[in-house]
């Protein structure tokens, strides 16, 4: 039996007093939680927010790193860096770094490749643009990225690995795609995912949902049977709002 896994995704928001209050906040509310939790907050706060978290159920993220160990590369973030910090989970391949920064499966793809290459534990990310399900290429361009961000990952490797299903159009719109949609495809993903690695690593592989997830609907989408957690934006900025969809079960 697969474990539920819930991540927020706090994106560029909080200053690291804020991040402190808020993971302080999750830790007394999700200290008998019973799913693996996750919380990435910005760049500038993963250190005082390491300090809080330690010792406790919550696992501690990162939104993004850098293709490289170092070098120059302004700007970038190393998976070095993370791990000093006390990082063990990197989101990569958001919707928001392939859309907005033009990030490409390749680059993707190299990022998760380093990511198990230095011990941590990537989400890889996929969803499609409403333009691409309306237009019947939803299978295609989804299974095209769980394809081209596996590349090169063994079938060893892939236990670290968790792919996140975010349809681009539900991100931060308030649309959710229906629990019956979703499950949909998290089966097609498993589908893929069982003609690279084989049925055994296709159902065992943890596949998150991300877009618009709520306390409201999070005990639904996770009742189905391909949807195995959640990648939480907007609502995992709140306590009061992060904290029940964690708590789905209780």
């Amino acid at each position: 039996m697969r474990n539920y896994y819930i991540a927020g995704n706090w994106k560029m928001h909080k200053t690291v007093a804020e991040s402190v209050a808020l993971a302080k906040a999750l830790v007394a509310e999700l200290g008998s939680c019973g799913e693996r939790v996750m919380i990435a907050p910005a760049f500038t706060a993963l250190s005082a927010v390491a300090d809080v978290v330690k010792g406790s159920r919550i696992v501690l993220g990162a939104q993004n790193m850098g293709p490289d160990l170092q070098g120059a590369h302004t700007g970038e973030i190393s998976p070095l860096m993370l791990k000093d910090l006390g990082v063990t989970a990197v989101i990569l391949g958001h919707s928001e770094r392939r859309h907005s920064y033009l990030e490409t499966d390749a680059l993707i793809n190299k990022k998760v490749l380093l990511a198990l290459a230095q011990g941590l534990e990537p989400i890889l990310c996929v969803g499609e643009t409403l333009e691409e399900r309306e237009s019947g290429r939803l299978e295609a361009v989804v299974g095209a990225q769980v394809r081209e961000g596996l590349k090169g990952v063994d079938a060893a490797a892939l236990g670290k690995v968790t792919i996140a299903y975010e349809p681009v159009w539900a991100i931060g719109t308030g649309k959710t795609a229906t629990p019956e949609d979703a499950d949909a495809v998290h089966a097609y993903i498993r589908k893929v995912l069982a003609g690279l690695y084989g049925e055994a690593a296709a159902k065992a592989m943890c596949i998150q949902y991300g877009g618009s997830v709520k306390a409201e609907n999070a005990a639904e989408l996770m009742a189905k049977p391909n949807i195995d957690g959640a990648l939480v934006g907007g609502a995992s900025l709140k306590a009061e709002s992060f904290g029940p969809i964690a708590k789905f079960r209780s």
